[in-house]
């Protein structure tokens, strides 16, 4: 009997102690229920809500950071405009430097045709242009003892031409004969043909020296006034009409030379590189072996000069070896560079316009390889890059509602 009752009273205690603790966990539930409520009703953050914690709110219509919103006016006014990138044929290249030089019979050396002191007959300089026969200079010797052979030419000119003349009158009445005619002729034309040979000038005082060809000026090479011999170069004229590409080529590319088939260049005078091709040029020759004294083998070029290209001038080169297919390339001007990465900008729509990263394969100078970042059909922005990038840095930038 007192064991009964014994396990009858710790039961009763068990059941009270856990009604108790329900009853506890029960009221803090309640009381958290209830802070929560009242931190939302002040407009306090509940500390449960985890969506707010991350961040996690739906935006609806709000606009992605990273677009750039530039109006069509104002994109037409920047010169900003876009092009699909397709695939498409690409060459490989072999990038090295080089010269532009004058192509051979397109230059010419004026050289002193008799001793004498120069007189220019004009007023020439560097780049001067000049037309065929005009006189540029004249090389006085009268002054010059036992050197005015324009002197001398001419005296013996008009003295055989006094007595060809004489010689003519009288041979028809046999007064001369006819073998002393034809001598006395044949003097005269020899004495003819050496007095013009020397080309004197206007007054008969020097030897003229005049333009081969129309041209321009490129060198001078005396002074007026200077005592020249015969032989002695004057000045340079060239046409300037068709020049030479002259690559130098590594010998560790000596493999893929004979791939080589056109060329893009640059000079410092040129905002952009053009191609051999556009200019109306060919390839001239490949050399088979290294320049003399040079560890560089000699590619040669011939193109027409547009009037912008200066000869002698250096110039940065691109050859153009074999092609390769579905090649996704875009032109130089389409890229842009920010602490040693590259960007494009994707046309989204009328208005909006994105950043995008890329990463650069081969360039030809006009065009650049894309190896990864773009995909074919993306409208991307070829002309004007720069100044989307400018809009994107912009602070006063409007936000921008458009849903992709």
């Amino acid at each position: 009997m007192k064991r009964l009752v014994l396990i009858t009273g710790v039961c009763s205690m068990l059941l009270l102690w856990s009604c108790n603790s329900g009853h506890r966990h029960e009221t803090h539930h309640e009381q958290e229920m209830h802070a929560a409520e009242a931190a939302h009703g002040h407009g306090e953050e509940d500390p449960h809500d985890h969506g707010a914690l991350h961040g996690h709110e739906e935006t609806g219509a709000a606009g992605h950071s990273d677009e750039i919103v530039i109006a069509p006016e104002k994109a037409e006014a920047a010169g900003i405009t876009a092009e699909k990138i397709e695939p498409s044929a690409f060459s490989g290249v072999i990038r090295t430097g080089g010269q532009v030089l004058p192509a051979k019979g397109d230059e010419r050396t004026l050289v002193a045709t008799a001793d004498g002191i120069v007189s220019f007959s004009g007023n020439y300089f560097e780049g001067a242009a000049v037309k065929e026969g005009q006189p540029m200079f004249s090389l006085i010797s009268g002054t010059i003892q036992d050197g005015n052979r324009i002197g001398k030419a001419k005296v013996a000119y008009e003295s055989a031409k006094a007595e060809y003349e004489r010689a003519s009158a009288l041979v028809d009445s046999k007064i001369v004969s006819r073998k002393e005619y034809v001598k006395i002729k044949e003097n005269y034309d020899n004495a003819r043909l050496a007095y013009e040979a020397l080309k004197p000038n206007a007054d008969g005082t020097g030897v003229e020296v005049a333009a081969p060809f129309a041209g321009y000026v490129e060198s001078i090479f005396v002074k007026d006034g200077d005592y020249v011999s015969m032989g002695t170069p004057l000045a340079c004229i060239t046409q300037n009409r068709r020049l030479v590409l002259q690559a130098d080529v590594s010998q560790r590319y000596y493999d893929r030379v004979r791939e080589i088939v056109s060329a893009n260049f640059m000079t410092p005078s040129m905002k952009e590189a053009v191609s051999i091709a556009s200019l109306g040029g060919r390839l001239l020759s490949v050399g088979r072996s290294s320049a003399e004294s040079s560890y560089y083998i000699p590619v040669a070029f011939e193109f027409v000069n547009d009037g912008d290209i200066v000869p002698g001038s250096f110039a940065e080169v691109w050859l153009r070896t074999a092609e390769r297919q579905g090649v996704l390339s875009l032109p130089v001007s389409a890229i842009t560079e920010e602490q040693g990465l590259y960007f494009v900008y994707l046309k989204l729509d009328g208005s909006c316009y994105r950043k995008q990263e890329v990463m650069l394969g081969e360039s030809d100078g006009i065009r650049v390889e894309i190896i990864s970042g773009l995909k074919a059909g993306d409208n991307v922005v070829v002309k004007g890059a720069y100044n989307v990038r400018l809009a994107s840095a912009s602070n006063v930038i409007p936000a921008h509602t458009h849903n992709h």
